[in-house]
C-alpha cells in the first residue's frame, strides 16, 4: 500500500510564501505523475498542479497565475509545492495525489484518475 504523508501547512499572513511537502512510501516513486488538489470549506476539490513522472512537464491551475511551483526529488520521494505571494482565498486543504502511469510525459489533471491520496495538510492566509 503507498501512503503519501503531506506537511508543511499552516497559518501565514498574506502575501508571505509556504512550501508543501508530500512524501511517497513507494520504491516505484518514479513512476508516478503527482499532484496538488486543494479543497476550500463549502467548495469542491480543485487541481493546484501536476508533475509527470519525469519531472519535464506540469501543469497549473489559472488561479496559480505563476505564484506556485510543484517540483519532485526522485531521491527523496517528494514532491514539493512552494507558494508565494499566498492570498486569503488560497486557504484551503491540500491534497497530494499519485498517479501510477508508464507515460513519462504524462500530466493527469482529473482527480478520479490519481490512485493514492494524502490526509491533507491546512494552509490558512488571513489578510
Amino acid at each position: 500500500q503507498v501512503q503519501l504523508v503531506e506537511s508543511g501547512g499552516g497559518l501565514v499572513q498574506a502575501g508571505t510564501s509556504l512550501r508543501l511537502s508530500c512524501a511517497v512510501s513507494s520504491r516505484a516513486f518514479g513512476n508516478y505523475a503527482m499532484a496538488w488538489f486543494r479543497q476550500a470549506p463549502g467548495k469542491e476539490r480543485e487541481l493546484v498542479a501536476a508533475i509527470s513522472r519525469s519531472g519535464g512537464h506540469v501543469n497549473y491551475a489559472d488561479f496559480v497565475e505563476g505564484r506556485f511551483t510543484i517540483s519532485r526529488d526522485d531521491a527523496k520521494n517528494t514532491v514539493y509545492l512552494q507558494m508565494a505571494s499566498l492570498k486569503p482565498e488560497d486557504t484551503a486543504v491540500y491534497y497530494c495525489a499519485a498517479d501510477f502511469t508508464v507515460v513519462p510525459g504524462r500530466v493527469p489533471v482529473n482527480s478520479d484518475v490519481f490512485d493514492y491520496w494524502g490526509q491533507g495538510t491546512q494552509v490558512t492566509v488571513s489578510s
